[in-house]
């Protein structure tokens, strides 16, 4: 069974197609987008655990 890692960023609404696609070139998979706590956008990203 694949182990994950997973991160969150937040979100900077003018530029957020360079932000997901910087974490996807570094293999993270966006997983879900939520307000965060203070109002701005959050990203939730998963990517496979690599073997230790």
């Amino acid at each position: 069974m694949p182990q994950w890692e997973y991160m969150t960023t937040p979100l900077i609404i003018h530029n957020t197609t360079a932000i997901l696609n910087n974490w996807g070139a570094q293999g993270w998979e966006l997983v879900q987008v939520v307000t965060g706590p203070e109002g701005g956008l959050v990203a939730y990203l998963k990517r496979p655990k690599e073997d230790a």
